[in-house]
């Protein structure tokens, strides 16, 4: 039986920000039923600091993180958002700790050797992000991850003190419950090594496709597509939607409540992905190779969907042709007669 939060000692948690755009935190502040620091108190986490929730700055700040380097405090959580800057020639100086000499990549990687557990919250985190894209002049890398390839910052054998490697929770920004359900699982004891995918990410969210519970299945069955954005059908075949490939529940863990990117009339651009930020297309362009979509569905061989799909567009019910390319529905379904046993 799991010991209850009131039998355990409280968890502190470290937030931290270096190279990216702050979205995380942002998404992470929309938390609902519970809300952030409701889940924390029940999960028995206290926030020792965080940029934007934090009263502390300046001395106060430093000496938090004096406490929690000589391990005076206890720190069990550490949570980095945005990537991780090294540059310029390895010195991390494009990215100074504010208020010391020291840069924040060396502060990130003398905390993380005295924490329980490291997190890295969102893409860039992660594996480098929109931070990384392009030349990528500021030599920005994930925790673990430098793109697709392990090393980055820490390591590729990086074992925090509970013996986990570096939790990717990735996302483009993170959903908040991903985060939240992170921590409790920390906090009560319940995450182990088995619980990440091959890219150290949380496998209650990445054992899911973007594709599961997307309200545009029915098009995508049928291969009724989408020609523009503002249309109901299938972004998959000519918008550039990898939701078939993209691990999340985007779809079944709605945003808000309500939404999601393909909700939002969007195509999936997969932003938990390593690598998302540098496709050899544009996002809403699908690449073709005669016809057909390079990227097909995980674990679907190209000739089965080739085969199925003629198959699912001959068999095209009128309603999903005309509503396909429609920014609203224009032919609903019928009232077939439903059978009933006698």
């Amino acid at each position: 039986m799991q010991e209850r939060a009131a039998d355990r000692r409280r968890m502190n948690l470290l937030w931290l920000q270096s190279g990216g755009c702050g979205g995380c935190t942002l998404s992470l502040m929309c938390a609902e039923s519970p809300d952030l620091v409701t889940a924390l108190d029940i999960a028995g986490v206290d926030l020792l600091w965080h940029p934007s929730l934090s009263e502390a700055s300046g001395t106060e700040f430093h000496a938090i993180l004096e406490s929690v380097r000589t391990r005076r405090e206890p720190l069990d959580i550490l949570c980095l958002e945005g990537s991780v800057i090294r540059g310029p020639a390895g010195t991390g100086r494009f990215h100074m700790l504010s208020g010391s000499d020291r840069s924040m990549k060396d502060a990130v990687a003398e905390l993380a050797a005295v924490a329980s557990h490291v997190v890295a919250i969102g893409t860039c985190a992660a594996f480098g992000g929109v931070t990384a894209a392009g030349d990528n002049p500021t030599d920005a890398c994930g925790l673990a991850y430098d793109g697709r390839r392990a090393g980055g910052l820490l390591g590729e054998g990086f074992r925090s003190r509970s013996g986990l490697p570096v939790i990717n929770v990735s996302g483009c920004p993170v959903h908040p419950g991903w985060v939240v359900e992170t921590f409790l699982q920390l906090a009560f004891g319940t995450l182990k090594a088995a619980d990440l995918d091959a890219f150290g990410r949380p496998r209650f969210y990445t054992d899911h496709l973007v594709h599961h519970g997307c309200t545009r299945n029915e098009f995508y069955e049928f291969k009724a597509s989408a020609q523009k954005l503002c249309q109901l059908g299938c972004m998959m075949e000519n918008l550039g939607c990898m939701g078939t490939q993209v691990h999340a529940d985007c779809n079944i863990r709605l945003w808000n409540g309500d939404g999601s990117c393909t909700r939002g009339g969007y195509p999936c651009i997969s932003c938990t992905e390593p690598g998302f930020e540098e496709l050899d297309h544009p996002f809403l362009l699908t690449p073709k190779r005669a016809g057909i979509p390079i990227g097909l569905p995980t674990d679907m061989p190209k000739a089965w969907f080739v085969a199925l799909a003629s198959l699912s567009k001959a068999a095209t019910p009128e309603r999903l042709r005309q509503n396909a390319v429609a920014d609203h529905v224009k032919v609903p379904p019928s009232r077939g007669q439903l059978r009933h046993k006698k």
